[in-house]
């Protein structure tokens, strides 16, 4: 090394300034959570409120109007504004798991119905197609669905006019409706609707009307969350035959004994508007009787919708038929008293004893005698004995001189007046909180 030249280290490069001055980064934080608006508070707490549940329990009214819905029939629901109907269509679509297309007739024109016109490139050799609205093709495209016809009584007559092909023949234009979907529709009467129209008659008959009111217990329990469930009724392949044979033979029989029934067309406006009489309308008794019978139905559910279709006098005329023709046989009774089994209903139970008495009095022998009085005996064990009181009179006075009165006939004619003095006791009873009054 030469000598008079000092050492020196190498020197370590001096790092920039601005590295020198640059805190160490601290490990990354989570980002703090947006808190939640209070629109989307507000839109928890509606779905809470939405959120409900269904329950199995007997509702006359939604029987009937799935019993309709099930046999295809067109169904109009007449209720006052709040009642329910449109919230009872949203959970029947729900419950049968068909899309619910609603439709205010009210806000439509009529070739909203009919189809709009289109004019294609020759339409003097083609002709001009009727397109049909944009809900009848996301229908017909779903292959199924419920078909809800709102605010009906407010439709202005050209529009009900319009819909007399879409309810009857299921045609919007040129589109054919599938078979899976069924037409429900509603309507408040022209007393609360808004702006309202009665009916036309081609159109109301048309429809199974079906009178749509509120059951106290019903809404409350709902209000709490839990509401009626509506089922479709469930139908028994073996008993299909039966079912249409009966329903035919009690809407034949009543006509060939009643032919004014036929068609009646009721004389006053509003009338016209509602059920009435008409081949059409027994059609759909038919098809109403038929699908009852081979669901087993209850009879209110089928009374309701019987007289929602033919009107309530020509109704309870028909459900009275079917009532006789439910009736047992009399000879078979008398054939074998002691193990008869007769009808619940007291008017059922009434004709039964009636008509076992005339049986006897049309061949009037002494087994067939006893026989009857045993039969009543069974009826009084197993009802109420004021029922005997006309039949058995009746009965005492076809015996013959030399028929032995059988000791059956002690404990009725004991019964009986029992029930008798009971009857005077309760007139009586009835006749002094009149007079009281």
């Amino acid at each position: 090394m030469p000598t008079g030249t000092p050492f020196a280290y190498p020197e370590t490069p001096e790092a920039p300034a601005a590295d020198r001055n640059r805190q160490p980064i601290p490990p990354s934080l989570p980002t703090p959570p947006t808190p939640p608006s209070q629109l989307d508070i507000a839109g928890e707490l509606l779905a809470l409120l939405r959120t409900t549940t269904t329950e199995p329990r007997p509702d006359t009214q939604l029987e009937a109007l799935t019993l309709a819905v099930a046999a295809d029939l067109p169904v109009l629901l007449w209720g006052e504004p709040g009642i329910g109907k449109t919230a009872a269509l949203t959970q029947l679509a729900a419950a049968l798991d068909l899309p619910l297309t609603t439709v205010i007739a009210s806000v439509h024109e009529p070739s909203d119905f009919s189809g709009l016109p289109v004019i294609g490139d020759n339409p003097a050799e083609q002709g001009v197609p009727m397109a049909p609205p944009d809900w009848a093709v996301r229908l017909v495209r779903a292959g199924r669905g419920l078909l809800f016809l709102d605010e009906l009584s407010t439709a202005p007559p050209a529009v009900q006019a319009a819909l007399l092909r879409l309810v009857l023949e299921r045609r919007i234009g040129a589109l054919q409706l599938p078979p899976g979907v069924r037409i429900v529709a509603a309507a408040n009467p022209r007393s609360s609707a808004a702006d309202g129209w009665e009916l036309s008659p081609p159109l109301a008959n048309r429809f199974v009307h079906l009178q749509w009111t509120h059951d106290h217990e019903v809404v409350v329990r709902g209000l709490g969350g839990t509401w009626p469930r509506a089922t479709l009724p469930r139908l028994d392949p073996r008993r299909s035959g039966e079912a249409v044979d009966r329903a035919r033979r009690a809407v034949c029989g009543l006509l060939t004994a009643r032919p004014a029934l036929v068609h009646r067309l009721p004389s006053s406006e509003a009338r016209r508007g509602g059920a009435w009489p008409s081949p059409r309308s027994w059609e759909m008794a038919v098809c109403l009787i038929a699908f009852a019978t081979a669901s087993d139905s209850s009879r209110d559910a089928l009374s309701l919708l019987v007289r929602g279709a033919v009107g309530d006098g020509p109704g309870l005329e028909l459900l009275a038929a079917l009532d006789r023709m439910d009736l047992p046989d009399p000879e078979e009774l008398l054939a074998d008293p002691a193990g008869a089994v007769l009808p619940e209903r007291g008017d059922l139970r009434q004709a039964t004893l009636d008509g076992v008495v005339a049986a006897v009095a049309h061949r009037p022998e002494k087994s067939r005698w006893d026989a009857a009085w045993t039969l009543f005996a069974r009826a009084i064990e197993t009802g109420a004995p004021d029922l005997l009181v006309v039949p058995a009179t009746t009965l005492a006075a076809l015996r013959r001189q030399d028929w032995e009165v059988p000791a059956t006939i002690e404990r009725l004619g004991g019964a009986v007046s029992v029930s008798r003095r009971a009857d005077r006791a309760a007139a009586r009873v009835a006749a002094g909180a009149e007079a009281g009054r």
